[in-house]
């Protein structure tokens, strides 16, 4: 199934609306770097993004070591950010 990739624009205008995420090299991604007070804060973090992400059938890449974790988004069907990605940053950004 093919998804809408985001035009620049778009993307541009969703880094705009989240500074905090950056637009990967090739503009395909979108990659942020969260920190925790500690690996239980950023394990509770991954857990709640990871229901939201299992029910929106869209789920992140990420690395997570202690207090940090690492996440980088992209629709692989659209080869690049799509509305999804939209959404997920969302999420994210309201489990904060």
């Amino acid at each position: 199934m093919s998804v809408p990739r985001l035009t620049q624009a778009e993307s541009a205008a969703l880094v705009a609306e989240h500074p905090a995420w950056t637009l990967r090299e090739d503009g395909k991604a979108l990659v942020r770097t969260f920190r925790f007070k500690d690996f239980n804060a950023a394990f509770g973090f991954m857990t709640r993004v990871a229901l939201y992400a299992d029910k929106a059938d869209h789920h992140p890449e990420w690395f997570n070591v202690y207090n940090r974790v690492e996440v980088t988004l992209t629709t692989h069907d659209a080869d690049g950010l799509s509305q999804r990605d939209v959404d997920m940053v969302r999420a994210i950004e309201s489990y904060l």
